[in-house]
């Protein structure tokens, strides 16, 4: 009895951390901290025909750093509220 105690437990732990490495926050987050440094970059020192064409507004620079915070906002939220392991159901026991 104990050796499938010891292997339940090693399941559910397992369970908890493919449940925290495949949390979507954290694909979002990443994406869009990775898209916001890159466009935040270009934004930096925009080209007088890329101002012209948004009429003197450095969008590539808000539009980055917009996406920098999303993304950090993500990452933030993932860290402080982690995701839980899918609980067992209440009637499930092993019946061998």
């Amino acid at each position: 009895m104990s050796d499938l105690h010891k292997e339940v437990s090693e399941l559910e732990r397992k369970s908890a951390t493919a449940a925290r490495l495949f949390d979507i926050r954290r694909i979002i987050g990443g994406l869009f901290v990775v898209y916001g440094v890159i466009v935040t970059i270009a934004g930096i020192s925009p080209s007088d025909a890329d101002l012209k064409k948004a009429e003197g507004v450095h969008i590539n620079l808000w539009t980055g750093l917009a996406m920098l915070a999303l993304g950090l906002f993500f990452l933030i939220w993932m860290k402080l509220r982690p995701t839980e392991a899918p609980a067992t159901p209440v009637g499930e026991t092993d019946a061998d």
